[in-house]
């Protein structure tokens, strides 16, 4: 009997033992403090973060140690933990002697008996940092959303007002006197491609104001080929001039739900991306078709242009002015809009690409 009671003991002892080790070591702050609002008891990391000797925290009361703006609520977790409320991933702030803020997240348990509380507390200053930095980059990029919202509510009016005039002079042009079928078909043309500008103007001026009144993009359902087919048919000049061939398969899905403006824009943009950035001496080939993917919706731009060396490009290239070569029509805006299109209505947008073999931008579309 006696024996069990020295093995009873001893291994007491060790488990103390351990315990004074783990308690001295560990990186988080350990503490036992009374309901007096001092420190009873603190491990080495708290003096280490703090700065203070022990005795000097020992000394003062606890929120002597807390930032100002903090103490209030930090009297207030404390009354609480008298009340036999324990507290979990309580945040408040302490000033070091040295004057830095340090954010720490609280776990403590009264024990009311001994009229003392046991404390843990993890250091998450870095967390909050990041937290910070996230929210200004937010905010910044708010405001330049905003400021992009005002300059394309501005040129869309701006713009209206030309686009009329043009219209004006093509219906008081007299075409009965005009013989040359060559002149006659470019009037035409040029009528038509005016009328989808007005068209394609309305339609982006009805959407700004619909998207102030009401910030939530209006989705709708919308006909993949059909959409294409107006797009097509507002640079049909271009195609022609460029000699591009565009191939063409939707019998996958042609039925998506999206937004009909920014759809439009995609494919303009990308589109005319692939026909400015052709290769040299090359004719642009681009593929336009839709895929059903783990029972996600895609659709699939590719073209044999220039490319994008995607380890020296890498997450710029949707980049609001991001340019990456030196032709005098680059401004950096179109990807970045193609990419807020898709990512603003929950969708994704990859780019798979090497340097003159071309590119392949895959969107998914969200459920």
């Amino acid at each position: 009997m006696t024996k069990n009671r020295e093995n009873d003991n001893a291994c007491n002892l060790d488990v103390f033992n351990n315990f004074e080790s783990f308690f001295d070591i560990s990186h988080d702050l350990f503490c036992i403090a009374g309901y007096d609002g001092y420190f009873k008891r603190i491990n080495p990391a708290v003096s280490k973060l703090l700065g203070y000797t022990n005795e000097e925290l020992f000394a003062n009361p606890i929120n002597y140690f807390v930032y100002k703006n903090d103490q209030e609520k930090t009297t207030t977790a404390r009354n609480e933990l008298r009340s036999q409320i324990p507290l979990f991933d309580f945040e408040n702030r302490y000033l070091t002697k040295s004057g830095q803020i340090v954010w720490l997240s609280w776990t403590s348990i009264p024990i009311e008996d001994e009229q003392i509380i046991y404390a843990v507390a993890k250091n998450i200053t870095h967390k909050k940092e990041l937290e910070k930095e996230r929210k200004l980059h937010l905010k910044q990029l708010t405001e330049i959303n905003q400021e992009f919202k005002k300059l394309s509510y501005s040129t869309a009016h701006d713009l209206r007002s030309p686009v009329n005039n043009i219209l004006t002079i093509l219906e008081l042009i007299d075409t009965s006197d005009i013989k040359n079928e060559e002149t006659l078909e470019f009037i035409n043309i040029l009528k038509a491609t005016t009328d989808t500008l007005k068209e394609n103007l309305n339609e982006h001026f009805k959407f700004l104001n619909d998207k102030n009144q009401n910030p939530n993009t209006p989705l709708e359902e919308i006909t993949l080929s059909a959409t294409l087919n107006e797009v097509l048919a507002s640079i049909n000049s271009l195609i022609q001039n460029s000699q591009a061939t565009i191939s063409i398969d939707f019998s996958r899905i042609d039925k998506i739900n999206f937004n009909k403006t920014y759809l439009k824009s995609i494919f303009l943009n990308l589109i005319t991306n692939s026909i400015k950035y052709a290769k040299p001496n090359t004719l642009s080939n681009i593929s336009i078709h839709s895929e059903i993917t783990n029972s996600a919706t895609q659709l699939i731009i590719s073209d044999n242009g220039i490319g994008f060396d995607l380890e020296k490009v890498k997450d710029k290239v949707f980049g609001l002015h991001q340019t990456f070569n030196d032709h005098a029509d680059s401004s950096g805006i179109g990807l970045y809009l193609v990419h807020n299109h898709v990512t603003n209505l929950g969708g994704q947008i990859t780019l798979d690409s090497k340097l003159n073999e071309g590119s392949t931008f895959t969107i998914t579309f969200k459920d």
